[in-house]
């Protein structure tokens, strides 16, 4: 039953690498706050961090979505799991051997290169979809370029496994975050709340302007090439309009009569945080062009952790309730957890600004409730993926 349908071993993978990575990362952290030994890692610490979660552990979820809604979306077949299961196998063994790498030198690289392989099948196949039929495609199309960036982002992580040089962590992170997840997370929204949203809240308008989209995917990108190019003090004209952007079209797509679903209230929540990110992007950006440097990286993981984690939370609960022939509607642990986890958001944003010293036990408790949240999210959901559909159908 795992490999009936593409998004239950990606979404299996996804979770299961989330809670390890995230195990990881409390370990590093219970050390760097002594409550355990140190650990021996053979990359960087804050820098395996950044590689297992942004190019590993939400890709995987990506490649679930978009291999389940993309189908629909562009009238193809669906996909049959001779099509993607080698691929699928490939990822998993690649970040099995990356995970194993952080521990035992030299299998990382060859984890990555597995990766890429993987990644490189899958992505044929988002190619075939996005680029089928005379539908409407941007958003089909604009994923599939993103998730290229992706790939991309694995390199930067091989030449940065290679050759110890942080330069390439720092590409890896702003073209993974920037150029990849927050156009796919994004252009994902985009389309389906208020698509979601039209079936719940009586006289609802769909607003899906395509100038917010240049100005929030096209500004990612340009915020990404301006870190890299170490221009961060230019970065405010593009987050100051994307943050406008984003907060406006929160405000047309009616979140608080959205609260009343609670599952619909989850993705509007999650959206918020991407405006709430990029405004503190703005006042950073505004900051260093006058010499100070403020929030450190509140504003990342406002994204990361608000936007991606909270968006990933409510998409993937409802992915899976609606094929598995479940009711669509989130019962009050779901809801419980995702509330627990806006808690977890706040939580990391304020890591950044207490005094230093309280700092690194900040950043503990927020790495500790994540695990809660998610550990309890996949009690709940994982045994759902190797299980029949309730309903008794296909899929």
């Amino acid at each position: 039953m795992l490999f009936v349908a593409p998004h239950r071993a990606m979404f299996l993978s996804g979770a299961v690498m989330l809670l390890v990575s995230f195990a990881m990362w409390a370990l590093e952290l219970g050390a760097r706050v002594g409550l355990m030994p140190a650990i021996g890692w053979v990359l960087p610490p804050a820098w395996m961090h950044a590689l297992l979660v942004t190019s590993g552990v939400f890709p995987f979820f990506m490649f679930g979505f978009l291999l389940t809604a993309m189908p629909r979306w562009q009238g193809y077949d669906e996909i049959a799991s001779g099509r993607w299961l080698w691929a699928w196998r490939l990822l998993a063994a690649g970040w099995g051997l990356t995970v194993a790498g952080m521990l035992v030198p030299g299998i990382a690289i060859p984890g990555l290169l597995l990766v890429l392989v993987g990644w490189g099948g899958l992505q044929r196949i988002l190619w075939q979809v996005a680029h089928h039929g005379e539908l409407e495609a941007l958003h089909a199309r604009l994923v599939c370029y993103a998730m290229i960036a992706g790939m991309a982002a694995v390199l930067a992580w091989l030449g940065f496994a290679a050759s110890g040089n942080p330069i390439w962590a720092r590409v890896a992170i702003e073209i993974a975050v920037f150029c990849s997840l927050l156009p796919v997370f994004f252009s994902v929204c985009h389309r389906m709340v208020p698509f979601f949203s039209s079936g719940v809240i009586p006289a609802y308008v769909m607003v899906r302007p395509l100038w917010v989209m240049v100005l929030v995917v096209g500004g990612s990108a340009l915020h990404a090439v301006l870190d890299i190019a170490g221009l961060q003090s230019l970065r405010w004209v593009v987050d100051v309009p994307a943050a406008f952007a984003a907060l406006w079209l929160s405000r047309q797509w009616r979140l608080v009569p959205a609260l009343k679903v609670p599952l619909l209230g989850m993705l509007h929540i999650g959206f918020l945080w991407l405006g709430i990110a990029l405004t503190l992007f703005s006042i950073q950006d505004v900051a260093s062009l006058l010499g100070y440097a403020v929030l450190g990286l509140a504003p990342l993981h406002a994204i990361g952790v608000g936007f991606f984690g909270s968006v990933l939370l409510a998409m993937v609960s409802r992915v899976t309730l609606g094929h598995s022939g479940r009711k669509l509607a989130a019962d009050r642990l779901t809801w419980g957890l995702f509330l627990g986890l806006e808690l977890v958001v706040v939580i990391r944003v304020l890591a950044e600004v207490v005094p230093a010293g309280w700092s690194g036990s900040v950043m503990l408790l927020a790495v500790l409730g994540w695990l809660g949240v998610f550990g309890a999210w996949a009690t709940r959901y994982l045994p759902i993926y190797w299980r029949p559909r309730s309903d008794g159908r296909p899929g």
